[in-house]
């Protein structure tokens, strides 16, 4: 095994989640494709990357819908990394990311959590 290519991110709407994740965040468009039963293969990763995607997928059921926004249980769940960290946190902000405290600036590397538009947590993170 080489990689995991895909990680699936319960969503409420295709179009909504396609529309933060491809505008507000910047991702591109891999995939998107019918798959004749009224569900769509989407697949989004960082601009320019080859790296793992997130396969969006639309919940089917009430379950599925009360996952959405809480798939790791209130915890930062996903790790963006950046070469830009002060020019892509102001670009987020801009486009009406939510940011929940103020960047620090750790041993690690520079770090803010953002949610994205269903609560779920992300590290915008510049490694050191």
């Amino acid at each position: 095994m080489s990689h995991i290519a895909l990680v699936t991110l319960v969503v409420r709407d295709y179009d909504e989640a396609l529309s933060f994740y491809t505008g507000a965040l910047g991702f591109e468009l891999v995939e998107d494709t019918d798959r004749g039963d009224g569900s769509r293969w989407v697949v989004v990763r960082p601009r320019g990357t080859t790296g793992t995607g997130l396969l969006l997928a639309r919940a089917k059921d009430e379950a599925q819908l009360a996952s959405v926004g809480a798939q790791t249980g209130g915890r930062v769940g996903f790790f963006l990394h950046t070469e830009d960290f002060a020019g892509d946190h102001e670009r987020m902000r801009a486009a009406g990311v939510r940011f929940l405290e103020e960047p620090r600036h750790e041993t690690y590397g520079s770090v803010a959590v953002f949610e994205d538009l269903y609560g779920n947590r992300w590290d915008l993170l510049q490694p050191a």
